[in-house]
């Protein structure tokens, strides 16, 4: 029974996974990042929530309060001077200045100054605009962006103008600010612990994955499992798995030896009986698939021993290109060989030079001349080797690397061969953390390009 969701529940269930695919394309891709964001998110938004809070209810209500007292000592002096005589208003002044700290002065009657722009954080302006509104409901006009201390006030009265000015700290709560700086440092100093003991804990798992990347290239790694106690558990999972490998590589070659050696004695001895025999068609014909059985013997035996566990060392790859140059040459083909870039790479020396004397020997079987091109850049090696053969159709690139598989429809099929030097040859690039692909010649034949990191 199939469910069949709705057209109106469909859409909002693609929209989700559109952002949430969105999302996850803006995120950090490392493990640093990701950890750090998943500390740093929660404390901004706490910090975000604990401000708004501190911003609405504590700082909000305290700065209205302390501006409505403010406006009701205003109020209550222009009270004062619209019911008493003018002459007093200097007595009232006064004793208004000595109780509530503000300066009052009647100015001549004339215009409002025009309205300044409000400031970008106008909690005081607002307030202040508010109950001078509700309280003394005249004309007025405020300037709390001049003085940084001070704030004015004007009041239109019937016939005069008040000017107060007051101290900005009676009317704001201004030790706000010292809260506001707290949680801004404080989560300065959060951040700050966060990335270094992030950076602390990532480290063994960035040394742990270098160890296993050394291990693949075939160097010996220098790892020590260290950290928290999950990463630990996996370091010693790698250096046990790392044994294992080890021993299992030991066993294997110690076994192909055995058996190579055993092959070679039994192909020996028909060797030897073949020339105690006297000569002829029949024992020409028997030395050749002698010959034949021990050069497939060879290709198996290195197809199965891979790189033998061979440690990698620093070589010169110009000098082997050239060697490999001059065996080409011998053989009679025309070879081109150029080379950039930093000339000591790591490899596996044997290992490596047999990929290439592969790649070579296929573009020998198939073409007349060769080129090969290598380029040493920063962080990959990669190596060209063209012919002028026939070739191999696109669509069947892919099939030529697999073991045993022979396409003698697109190349001679005249030449023998096991079906493994392609399949080697890739075997040992990836063994280096490579590769090995196929691609049309400029020559007119097949590219081989091998491309491993360094």
């Amino acid at each position: 029974m199939s469910l069949v969701l709705p057209g109106w529940f469909e859409r909002p269930r693609g929209l989700w996974r559109g952002f949430t695919r969105w999302l996850a394309s803006r995120m950090p891709k490392g493990l640093f990042a990701r950890s750090l964001l998943i500390v740093i998110l929660p404390v901004v938004l706490l910090q975000s929530a604990v401000a708004y809070i501190f911003m609405e209810r504590h700082w909000q209500l305290v700065t209205q309060r302390l501006s409505a007292a403010v406006v009701a000592d205003i109020a209550a002096v222009v009270d004062t001077y619209e019911k008493f005589p003018l002459a007093t208003f200097e007595q009232v002044a006064k004793i208004a200045g000595e109780r509530f700290e503000m300066d009052f002065k009647l100015l001549p009657k004339e215009p409002l100054p025009a309205t300044l722009p409000k400031p970008f954080f106008s909690l005081l302006d607002s307030s202040l605009s508010q109950e001078l509104s509700r309280q003394i409901n005249k004309p007025f006009w405020i300037d709390t962006i001049g003085n940084s201390n001070l704030v004015e006030i004007r009041v239109a009265l019937n016939d005069a103008t008040l000017r107060v000015i007051a101290a900005r700290n009676a009317a704001y709560a201004s030790n706000s600010h010292i809260f506001l700086g707290w949680m801004v440092g404080a989560s300065l100093v959060l951040l700050a612990v966060a990335i270094a003991f992030l950076r602390n804990q990532i480290r063994p798992i960035l040394r742990l994955a270098k160890a296993a990347q050394d291990f693949g290239k075939g160097r010996e790694p220098e790892f020590r499992p260290h950290g928290a106690r999950e990463v630990r558990q996996a370091g010693f999972a790698f250096v046990e798995m790392k044994r294992r490998v080890e021993r299992a590589m030991d066993q294997r070659t110690t076994m192909l030896n055995g058996v190579s050696h055993d092959l070679r004695t039994i192909l020996t001895r028909f060797k030897l009986s073949l020339v105690m025999l006297p000569q002829g068609p029949d024992v020409d014909a028997l030395q050749k698939d002698v010959d034949e059985m021990q050069r497939m013997l060879e290709a198996y035996l290195a197809f199965a021993r891979g790189d033998g566990g061979e440690q990698a060392s620093s070589i010169d790859m110009r000098t082997m290109l050239e060697e490999l140059k001059v065996d080409a040459e011998r053989h009679g083909h025309p070879t081109q060989v150029s080379f950039s870039g930093e000339a000591m790479v790591t490899v596996r020396p044997d290992a490596f030079r047999r990929l290439l004397t592969n790649l070579i020997a296929n573009a020998q079987r198939y073409g007349r001349q060769i080129a090969i091109e290598a380029v040493c850049e920063q962080r990959f090696l990669t190596i060209h080797v063209d012919d002028d053969g026939p070739g191999i159709p696109p669509d069947q690139r892919e099939e030529v690397f697999r073991p045993f598989f022979r396409l003698d429809e697109a190349r001679n099929q005249d030449h023998g061969g096991t079906g493994l030097g392609l399949a080697i040859a890739r075997d040992i690039a990836r063994a280096h953390g490579g590769d090995v692909s196929l691609a049309s010649s400029p020559l007119g034949g097949l590219r081989a390009t091998v491309r491993i990191p360094l």
